[in-house]
């Protein structure tokens, strides 16, 4: 055992299905498992910087019956790197600097002896960079887009698929009664998981994604195929950050200050006009956006959660420190934060779900 007696934990980052579950196994098992104390840092890593009130204790209580919430109690923010962050000195002027020492020190008067800290490749860099600085740390994988390297599935991944496929059950509706083509734009950023599994699941006519350039004409062509066979309608799923052959992906805007300040967005909307050209049909777009974050998540991301929750406690109790929890088959481990970080993941071209695409003859734009 490795000595320690009180344990933060944070959440950082956009919110994900299976925060609160997390947050749960960990309290849980620091509790009743080793005795613990827990203590939780809100508002991510400007709570880490800003200490005081943002430090609450948390007990059995606190985390009976969230595991079904979305969000989470901790609350995050995707914008605060106390490695290059604006702040207000003491003479009232705005600077921007590294303030870590502060974020380390506030542990220290806290009583905090380790740190898990759960988010995606932004807050996992953060992570690492603090547990170089000596703060004793186990990362957890977050993203709904499922991109991050060294584990076969993040939680809130399977949420999301689950809300983008029941949309774009919905949709089918709309789009027959009124043979028209819909476009479901939906996130992943650069990675195509989300767009491809929820487009195979969902029965789509076509998916586009980052991994893939696609040619419009190849698509147009798919849809007025199927029409040549009775079908008068199309559902088409497309990935935000998917992109024609020769261009580039959509940006909705670009938030200064942010450590990720690119937004994708808007990528359906051109699509749909391009396609109601050249196919001929009625075409609509819908941006499932935040839908896909929101809400109580299913059933295999809370238990997916609970496991990881429950294996960081261990993996600090055990000396496992500056590690990301992993998941690789059906088995837990772990990998260095040092190793994960930078590397995401992507849609392999000949992996099973292309594959399993292609065996159905949805188009892929290519």
């Amino acid at each position: 055992m490795s000595g320690i007696k009180k344990i933060g934990v944070m959440t950082a980052g956009g919110d994900c299905p299976g925060l609160n579950a997390v947050i749960r196994a960990v309290v849980k098992t620091a509790i009743q498992e080793y005795g613990l104390e827990v203590v939780g840092i809100k508002h991510g890593y400007r709570g880490l910087y800003l200490g005081g009130d943002e430090f609450v204790p948390l007990c059995l209580h606190d985390v009976s019956g969230i595991i079904s919430r979305g969000g989470t109690i901790l609350y995050s923010s995707n914008k605060d790197n106390l490695f290059d962050y604006t702040y207000v000195d003491e003479h009232g002027r705005q600077q921007r600097g590294d303030v870590s020492d502060k974020g380390v020190e506030n542990l220290e008067k806290a009583g905090i002896d380790a740190m898990v800290i759960i988010g995606g490749d932004g807050t996992l860099t953060s992570a690492r960079d603090f547990s170089r600085k000596g703060v004793k740390i186990i990362g957890v994988p977050k993203t709904i887009d499922n991109d991050l390297s060294s584990t076969d599935t993040t939680f809130g991944f399977d949420t999301a698929v689950a809300t983008a496929t029941e949309s774009i059950d919905r949709l089918r509706t709309t789009a027959e009664s009124h043979s028209r083509i819909i476009v479901v734009e939906v996130m992943g950023r650069y990675a195509g998981f989300i767009a491809i599994a929820s487009a195979l699941a969902g029965g789509a006519d076509a998916a586009l994604i980052p991994e893939i350039p696609y040619d419009i004409n190849k698509v147009a062509e798919a849809v007025k195929a199927n029409r040549a066979r009775g079908k008068n309608f199309a559902l088409v799923v497309v990935a935000e950050g998917a992109k024609p052959k020769d261009g580039d992906i959509v940006i909705s805007k670009i938030v200064e200050n942010s450590p990720d300040p690119i937004r994708l967005g808007g990528i359906g909307e051109v699509i749909a006009g391009q396609l109601e050209h050249l196919a001929g049909l009625e075409c609509r777009a819908t941006i499932l956006g935040h839908t896909q974050r929101g809400g109580t998540p299913t059933a295999n991301d809370r238990i997916l959660s609970t496991r990881y929750g429950a294996y960081a406690v261990e993996l600090l109790m055990n000396g496992k420190f500056g590690n990301m929890v992993t998941l690789n088959g059906a088995d837990l481990g772990y990998a260095s934060l040092e190793n994960v970080i930078g590397k995401n993941k992507a849609v392999e071209k000949d992996g099973y779900w292309v594959k399993a695409a292609r065996a159905v003859h949805m188009c892929l734009g290519d």
